[in-house]
């Protein structure tokens, strides 16, 4: 006799979650930080500048240079993307701007497959909740959709996607792929192409775009997922054994192209043995996948039985599981470890889903006010803050502000005013709507967390973008450069510049940089203050002079140093 599902779900408690709802939550998180800013320091605006030189044709397509400097990041698709967005907009709105159009599809494209994804998990024999005795349960086809309308309010929730998933970087591009492959696996035992379609896209995607490893090791685990599922059985779908065979092959197809490209690169960077790499990781995990991963855990004990005593039938733990697993062994063994821990928040979100249906009254209750709480505090500093900038009252925030970023200017905007008002009576109207009605609905814990984030971001990327412009951007010292030079210069050498800093020179000051090398005879050269290795080599009766020093505005340490040419 089968362990019975621990959901208990009536038919009341999965009412729709009206589309235009979904959506407006959808567009309200996706728009705000694609729209308005300027590229921002320091991994955006250097896959920016890749794909800038790309457009203007400065450089290979197949081998991206920036400044004599490679990507740090083999990922030649996300460069593809933006620059040829950029060339097909130009003329009609500003580079950057062209560059992000096509990333923010993508987003709005990982919402969307990380909601199929969890509906196909949803629909799954093993995930359904228990038949009542007299009828009532709910339905298979609205339990799903429940669920996976609380999946995709959860990824939406998560603190660590709202920077990283509005910058123009593979690390997006990634995201979106990983999306798309976990809805193709999740989706495989039903018929039709899509599902096979989109773990061809899904893992010829992640491997152009700098993670082929991972792709890998997404589809091979969840071929061995679903091995056991390939013979007819009572307690999960089937699925043809040439569909496994086929994803097989998309898998060694992936691997055989990053292997042409020579994609391949070791990247295995273990923390030390000492305290402080594994607290900064612990905190990671902490906030970055929050609220979603007490969810996924709680999900993991309460269908401890479905996932362990079932081994691998219970499909709709196993697969988020093993991509989540997949996406945290590479955080805790890579340098860049919140990009690599951003692709398991499509399948912490899904497990998160499958808790709610067993949560109890007073959990619910506890993540709504916490939420509510601690989401209206940051509101209401972001307001607070905002009009101290604008008024003067109350005087500390604007003494604060005038302490980070001397010399930024705030300014009145009468748009971003209006949309920021709208969001915020928005979400009093959402929580007096939480507190009063649809008390049954599966998905309504989620939604006050998926609102707060969506306000507070947008808050911040319409109140506070001027400021964030200014402290997250090259451009004001770019500016204090440019006005120390002579309007017309032939070239600029330069010395230590890292790929972020040869682009804000190149976008904000299209400056005709040199290399050292390239530039021996330039009459100016820019160099970077931060790096040891910057004043070396300028000893006396060498022919530079030093003409300025440059520090950003908001971080005193970020200085570039000015040089000119005594021989003329």
């Amino acid at each position: 006799m089968s362990q019975p599902t621990p959901a208990i779900v009536a038919q009341s408690a999965v009412r729709r979650l009206p589309r235009w709802a979904l959506w407006t939550f959808c567009l309200a998180y996706v728009l705000p930080g694609f729209i308005g800013r300027g590229p921002w320091k320091r991994e955006d605006i250097t896959a920016f500048g890749y794909m800038a030189e790309m457009a203007r044709g400065a450089t290979s397509w197949w081998q991206p240079d920036l400044g004599g400097l490679r990507p740090e990041l083999d990922a030649l698709l996300p460069y593809w993307i933006g620059a040829s967005a950029i060339r097909l907009l130009d003329g009609w709105i500003a580079p950057d701007l062209a560059a992000r159009l096509p990333f923010m599809i993508l987003l709005l494209i990982t919402l969307v497959a990380t909601w199929y994804a969890t509906y196909n998990l949803a629909r799954s024999p093993l995930a359904q909740p228990v038949n009542f005795a007299f009828g009532g349960e709910a339905r298979p086809a609205d339990y799903a959709r429940a669920i996976a309308d609380a999946g995709v309010l959860a990824l939406m929730a998560c603190l660590g996607l709202a920077q990283l998933g509005h910058e123009t970087t593979p690390a997006l591009a990634q995201l979106c792929f990983c999306a798309l492959l976990f809805y193709g696996v999740a989706a495989l035992p039903r018929t039709g192409v899509m599902p096979m379609l989109a773990c061809a896209i899904g893992l010829t995607g992640m491997t152009i775009s700098g993670a082929p490893s991972m792709a890998l090791a997404i589809g091979t685990g969840c071929v061995a997922i679903y091995l056991p599922s390939a013979r007819p059985a009572a307690t999960e779908e089937t699925v043809k054994p040439w569909k496994l065979g086929l994803l097989i092959g998309l898998a060694l197809l992936a691997a055989g192209l990053a292997t042409q490209l020579d994609l391949w690169r070791w990247r295995i960077d273990l923390p030390t043995a000492g305290d402080d790499d594994w607290q900064r990781l612990g905190r990671l995990f902490l906030w970055f996948t929050w609220p979603a991963w007490p969810l996924a855990l709680w999900t993991l004990w309460r269908w401890r039985y479905q996932w362990l005593h079932l081994r691998l039938a219970g499909r709709h733990v196993w697969l988020p599981l093993w991509l989540a697993a997949v996406a945290s062994v590479a955080t805790l063994t890579t340098h860049a470890a919140d990009r690599s821990l951003l692709l398991a928040l499509p399948a912490l979100a899904s497990l998160a889903a499958f808790a709610l249906p067993t949560l109890q009254r007073s959990v619910t209750a506890l993540i709504d006010w916490f939420t509510l709480i601690f989401f209206s505090g940051c509101a209401f500093i972001i307001w607070v803050v905002w009009v101290s900038m604008q008024t003067g009252v109350p005087a500390q925030p604007a003494r604060n502000v005038a302490r980070l970023a001397p010399g930024f200017v705030h300014s009145f905007s009468l748009t971003t005013f209006i949309i920021a008002l709208v969001a915020t009576l928005t979400w009093a109207w959402l929580v007096k709507w939480r507190a009063g009605r649809h008390r049954a609905a599966l998905w309504k814990s989620l939604v006050l967390p998926a609102g707060g984030a969506a306000l507070c971001w947008l808050l911040l990327m319409t109140l506070w973008l001027p400021l964030l412009d200014y402290a997250r951007s090259y451009a004001p010292m770019v500016a204090q450069v440019q006005a120390r030079l002579p309007k017309h210069v032939a070239c600029i050498s330069t010395l230590g510049l890292n790929r972020s800093q040869w682009a804000a020179f190149r976008y904000f000051g299209d400056l005709p940089l040199e290399g050292p090398a390239s530039g021996a005879k330039c009459p100016w050269l820019i160099a970077d203050g931060e790096n040891a290795h910057t004043t070396a080599g300028f000893r006396p009766g060498q022919p530079w002079q030093l003409s300025a020093v440059f520090s950003h505005p908001a971080n005193l340490q970020e200085k570039f140093l000015l040089f000119e040419r005594l021989e003329k």
